[in-house]
């Protein structure tokens, strides 16, 4: 499917990413046009590590409205609508099934909550750690895969340098528009994605939101 030139090849540069969309632009000029049609990148973190790991855990295998009334009705357990690791230690199985959970859910938000308390996984130290220190940390958490770790070193952390290669959304964008009659192997995804580095995590927003495009 034919992409149609925007009416300027370069993408806006008075947003954060400003060097990143430059830089992917040049490098490859499929994207840029992509970029110059999504427009400035809005990535912003989110602070919140432990309840937005929370989220993904009850969103998993979930339709958006389902996962959506479940985390509202996690949250309202805990003052202020605020989950931390020590309350959600001390809140037994039982009253987290309550607002929707499967067992098994619930005992991954149990270890999720160890997690935070045990040392495996330890906030302050996230800025310093490598991509792979931070996956190996939160894999080792039961029901955090490491799809789920990239989406978290994307989307809270922004990383600039994560390239989801096994993400459907990613590789349905790369069929699309780098012209793959097939959905296109992990291998594949990566060896376009180098022209991309360090800004992969950029290339990637822009490919999910290029899924949008008409």
């Amino acid at each position: 499917m034919a992409l149609l030139p925007p009416e300027t090849a370069q993408p806006p540069l008075d947003d954060g990413y400003a060097v990143a969309a430059c830089y992917l632009t040049a490098a490859d000029t499929v994207l840029g046009t992509i970029m110059g049609h999504v427009g400035p990148c809005t990535l912003t973190p989110r602070r919140q590590y432990f309840v937005t790991l929370c989220d993904s855990i009850i969103s998993q295998q979930l339709s958006t409205t389902v996962a959506e009334a479940i985390f509202d009705r996690f949250i309202s357990l805990y003052p202020g609508r605020r989950p931390t690791p020590e309350t959600v230690q001390r809140t037994s199985l039982a009253r987290l099934r309550t607002v929707g959970l499967s067992p098994q859910k619930a005992a991954y938000l149990k270890d999720l909550a160890a997690g935070f308390q045990d040392g495996r996984i330890q906030p302050r130290r996230l800025v310093r750690q490598s991509n792979d220190e931070i996956v190996a940390a939160l894999v080792s958490i039961h029901g955090i895969g490491r799809w789920t770790a990239e989406m978290f070193l994307i989307f809270a952390l922004n990383r600039l340098d994560v390239l989801p290669a096994d993400d459907l959304g990613i590789r349905k964008a790369i069929q699309r528009w780098y012209g793959f009659k097939a959905l296109p192997a992990a291998r594949t995804i990566r060896r376009i994605g180098r022209d991309w580095h360090p800004y992969e995590t950029i290339a990637s927003w822009y490919l999910w939101r290029s899924l949008r495009l008409k």
